[in-house]
Formats: C-alpha cells, sequence, structure tokens
C-alpha cells in the first residue's frame, strides 16, 4: 500500500534538491537585519503566501485531517477566526511592531516594558517553537518517511529531515525561509485540492452523496466514537451535526462556549504574538503591505474546509474498516496501528497512498515535505532570531553584525539538535497532533497575550505588574501539566484545555492589573510610544481618503469579514 515508484521517488528527490538549492540561492545575510527580517522589502502577495504557508505546515495539515476523521469539523473554528484576529492585528497590533522596528516580539515588551519581560518571553517563546512547531513538524515528516521507508531508522529519518530544512535556512536567513515558503504554499494547496478531487471520485459523487453516505454510516453504527458515550461526551447524530461549527457544552473537542472564549486567546498568541509568524510581516516593506498581506493571508485560510479538513471525512468514508497494519507503523507504546481509530495521525498519508496515480502521489508527497520543511525551517529562523536578538546582542553589544549572523546560524544547529530530542515524546502527550498543539499553546499563551493586550490599551500597565502576571501564568500552567501527570486534582485535570486557557487569562489580568495599580508607573515616554490612542485612529482616517478603496485595508477588512461570515454562517 505505501510502496512508491521510481517515478514517485524521482519527484520527490528533485523536488527537495531543488527547493535546496533554490533557497541558497535567495539568501541575504549581508547584514543582520537582512538576514533575520529579509532586509524589510517583502511585498504584501510574499508575507500573504509566507503567513498562509508557515501556518498551514504539515502538522496542521496532517492534524486537520486527523480530527476531520474523528468528526471533529469544529476544528475548522481555528482556521476562519484567523481572519478576525488578522484585522485586528492589522489596525492595533502592526503600527506599532513597524513603527519601533523591532526584531522580535519579547524587544518589544522591552520597549513597552523592561527587560524582565522581555528575557522571560523570549525564553518561552524558544521553548514553545521546539516543542510545538519545529518538532511537531518533524514529527509529521517521520511518520510520511517511516511509511515510505520503513527499513530507515526513525533517528535517522529525523536527522535527514531537520538538515534538509536547515540546509537553506542556515546560510540563506528569513528571505531564503519566505521565498521557499512561496514555492510550497502554491504546491501545497495544488497538491490539497487534488488530494480532495481523487478523494470524491473514489466516492463517487459530490458533496451531497458524502453526506448522505456519512448519514447512513452514523446510523448504522459504524463510526468508532471510541470513550465519548460512556464519559457523556457529545456524538453527532447525523452529517449536519458533523459539519456544524457549533457544538453544545459537552463536546470534548471544541464546546460552544470555547468559541467565545479559548479559541481567540490561542489565535490572538499565534497570530500577534508569536515570533514565528510575526517576523513575516515584520519584514515587510511598510505598513500598507504588512496589512495587505496579513488579510491576504486570512483570504487564504477560507477554503481550508474543502480542501484540507473534508479529506478527512472521506478517509471516514472510504477506509475507516482499511487494514493498516502493513504499514507497520509502530506508536512509542510499541502498539502497531492496525486501522484509522486507533492512530488517526495516519489518516492524511493513508489519504495518499490509496487515493493518488503514479507520479501524482510523487507530487503531493514532495507536497507535505514541503510543508513540513516551511514550518520547520521558519522556526528554526525565528527561535535563532530570538536567542540572537534578545540574548546574545544583549550580552555582547559589541558585536558586529556579520558576527550576529554566525550566531544566528550557530544556534539553529542547536535548535535542530534539541528539536530531534523532543519529537518521541508527542505521541505519548496526545493521540492527535492537533490536541498537542493546542494543548502546549494553551498553557503558555494566556499570560503574554494579557500582557501584549494590556500594554496596548491600558496607560497605566507597568513592568513589574507584567513581569509578576507572566511568572504568575507560567507557574499555575506548570502546576495544571504536573497536576495532570499526577492526578493531584480532579476537579482542575477535568477541565477543558480552552476552559483552562481562558482561567488562566482571567488571572493573569487580575495580577497585572493588581500589581501595577500597587507599584510605580512607566515613564510618560513609554506610554506614549506604545500604548493605542484614539488620536492614531483619526489620523489614519485622513491618509486614508487619499487611496482608493482597493487599497484602503478598512474597506478590504470589511469584504473579508463579510465573506467570512457567509463561509461560515453555511456551516453554523
Amino acid at each position: 500500500m505505501n510502496d512508491l515508484s521510481y517515478i514517485d521517488i524521482s519527484v520527490i528527490v528533485l523536488y527537495l534538491v531543488g527547493i535546496i538549492v533554490y533557497g541558497i540561492s535567495k539568501s541575504k545575510r549581508s547584514s543582520s537585519e537582512d538576514y533575520f527580517l529579509g532586509g524589510r522589502t517583502m511585498t504584501w502577495p510574499i508575507v500573504g503566501i509566507a503567513l498562509f504557508s508557515a501556518n498551514i505546515s504539515s502538522s496542521t495539515l496532517v492534524g486537520l485531517a486527523s480530527d476531520a476523521y474523528q468528526t471533529n469539523i469544529n476544528v475548522y473554528n481555528y482556521e476562519w477566526y484567523a481572519v478576525v484576529v488578522l484585522i485586528f492585528f492589522s489596525i492595533f497590533f502592526l503600527p506599532f511592531y513597524l513603527k519601533s522596528g523591532v526584531y522580535t516580539m519579547p524587544e518589544f515588551l522591552q520597549r513597552r516594558y523592561d527587560n524582565r519581560s522581555r528575557y522571560y518571553f523570549s525564553f518561552i517563546t524558544v521553548i514553545g517553537n521546539i516543542l510545538v512547531d519545529t518538532a511537531a513538524g518533524l514529527y509529521v515528516g517521520k511518520i510520511v518517511l517511516t511509511l515510505l521507508f520503513p527499513s530507515l531508522d526513525s533517528t535517522l529519518i529525523l536527522i535527514i529531515l531537520a538538515v534538509a530544512a536547515a540546509a537553506y535556512t542556515i546560510p540563506g536567513g528569513l528571505n531564503s525561509v519566505i521565498q521557499t515558503e512561496v514555492i510550497q504554499a502554491i504546491l501545497l494547496i495544488l497538491g490539497s485540492c487534488l488530494l480532495t478531487y481523487f478523494a470524491f471520485d473514489q466516492l463517487g459523487g459530490g458533496w451531497s452523496t458524502m453526506m448522505s453516505k456519512l448519514d447512513a454510516m452514523l446510523s448504522a453504527g459504524e463510526v468508532d466514537f471510541g470513550n465519548r458515550a460512556a464519559e457523556g461526551k457529545f456524538i453527532p447524530q447525523n452529517s449536519d451535526e458533523v459539519f456544524s461549527l457549533v457544538r453544545p457544552d459537552n463536546d470534548e473537542f471544541m464546546p460552544w462556549w470555547g468559541l467565545l472564549s479559548g479559541v481567540p486567546l490561542l489565535g490572538f498568541y499565534f497570530w500577534a504574538n508569536n515570533q514565528f509568524m510575526v517576523q513575516r510581516v515584520l519584514g515587510a516593506k511598510n505598513l500598507n503591505h504588512g496589512r495587505w498581506g496579513a488579510l491576504f493571508a486570512g483570504l487564504l485560510k477560507l477554503p481550508v474546509i474543502f480542501i484540507m479538513v473534508v479529506p478527512g471525512v472521506l478517509a471516514l468514508l472510504l477506509f475507516s474498516n482499511l487494514d493498516i497494519s502493513t504499514l507497520n507503523y509502530t506508536l512509542t507504546n510499541g502498539e502497531v496501528c492496525r486501522d484509522l481509530s486507533n492512530c488517526p495521525n495516519l489518516t492524511y498519508p493513508v489519504l495518499l497512498f490509496q487515493l493518488l496515480p503514479v507520479g501524482v502521489l510523487g507530487l503531493v508527497v514532495a507536497g507535505l515535505m514541503a510543508a513540513m520543511m516551511s514550518s520547520v525551517s521558519a522556526t528554526f529562523n525565528s527561535a535563532s532570531t530570538l536567542v540572537t536578538m534578545d540574548f546574545v546582542r544583549q550580552m555582547r553589544p559589541d558585536l558586529t553584525s556579520k558576527q550576529l549572523v554566525r550566531v544566528g546560524q550557530i544556534t539553529t544547529v542547536i535548535l535542530v539538535v534539541l528539536a530531534i530530542a523532543w519529537v518521541p515524546f508527542i505521541e505519548k502527550v496526545s493521540d492527535s497532533l492537533w490536541t498537542y498543539l493546542q494543548l502546549v499553546i494553551a498553557y503558555t499563551c494566556p499570560p503574554a497575550v494579557s500582557t501584549f493586550i494590556l500594554g496596548l490599551f491600558w496607560r497605566r500597565a507597568n513592568g513589574t505588574g507584567s513581569i509578576v502576571s507572566l511568572l504568575t501564568g507560567f507557574s499555575l500552567a506548570v502546576f495544571m501539566i504536573l497536576s495532570q501527570v499526577f492526578e493531584w486534582i480532579p476537579e482542575i485535570n477535568e477541565l477543558h484545555f480552552l476552559a483552562k486557557a481562558s482561567w488562566l487569562f482571567v488571572v493573569c489580568v487580575v495580577v497585572h492589573v493588581t500589581v501595577s495599580l500597587m507599584t510605580a508607573p512607566q515613564s510618560a515616554v513609554q506610554i506614549e510610544e506604545y500604548t493605542y490612542k484614539s488620536k492614531m485612529f483619526k489620523d489614519e482616517t485622513e491618509e486614508l481618503k487619499a487611496l482608493p478603496w482597493y487599497k484602503n485595508y478598512r474597506i478590504l477588512s470589511l469584504i473579508l469579514l463579510v465573506i467570512t461570515a457567509i463561509l461560515v454562517g453555511a456551516f453554523w
């Protein structure tokens, strides 16, 4: 089932070699600004496609299909919510980021608060890059290559993947990363469209056929819902409930209240505070291109439900009884995967091997590997930027621009080793890759989100309030993780991870406000330069009057919101 033809192997090898050569050829490293921010010359199409490609990585691609196979279609809420977050980001946060000329998000916290918040957030972000983005990308690559080449040792596979991604990231910097992301995004979308087409073709019909067959499976009790019934969790009864984005409060994946609390928090952190994503916008040539690029990325997120989520449902209809033991894929606990119900992370690879013809399979596998390389190279670059600019440059301000670039390259090598070492732990944390990603972010993002939001919109927020809030949030997150591992407090352990994120955010806001009011305010310069004022909106309104409507980001944002509302309304 997982044998590749020589044509497929040739396509994959040629692509991987070609993308490495292309990435190196696009390197910019004459200065630290060139290396870490691409010289700040990116136009809006490049920014938007790079944002989309870095977000729709291999881990997201596999995670979306996996959760859709388990009828968790409401995973798409993370995708369309990105539109709302990116519009908010473009209006309020992006002007401050670009005006300040910062390299990193922690550097912005130093401008608004002090060094303490900068060092803490930089450290946490680097750890998150390794545990979430880089390791998850390598994990997906490991799954696919293990299926393709079962005789290869898994550690060797990880090394090959990491070295391939680092081959152009280390010498080329952000410009190489972004330029390759553009090609990879195109290939990724093309591959997803082809996979969806062949899946519908195998089903023997279009959307209505899929829905009717899904209804038949549900009524016949042929869908494996695991322990949901025993635990009193929500179980969809028909296809309309499967494709509903709003679920009751006993849904194990995303209850309705999570849309109002936890999802915005996770989305805001990912798009507006995460160095991994924001670094692409920091490389924009000016504010307008940054804003247009962010909106373009939001637009690209909308079709994801059709080309990346729906294939997971089609896999449920086509391959729920498929014996996949011949794949010889073994979990970390030694169990061999026999069907997709106990190995949902294999949903996307099974779709590839079962549906795609010779040549096309090689192209789409190359696209999947491209997505992996895209996300991994992006995290390598962003994490090395954090270490270099937030720690090394602060300790050694006498280093030249070229020396800083060298430090960034050495840091990338170290991060490669750490990420490879963490990959085996992912399956031990969760059997769903998407759940793993959201769990880690849910524990780490609330303190950061509260600090950024209060810093921008509340003049009285100060550095002491920020660092106390960040450390309090970190301590509570560690406590909740340990409670889960050692089964200390059942009431906490049983809380949905979106509820934990919401409460953690509330606690951090209260702590931040209380401590700030009890201590001295920030300097007048910090408050004036880095807090939002209504005058900014009025001044911008006058500036936008000189632009045609199609260059006015506010009008474009409104159009994008209407399109999003129509699409989401269709699945509400």
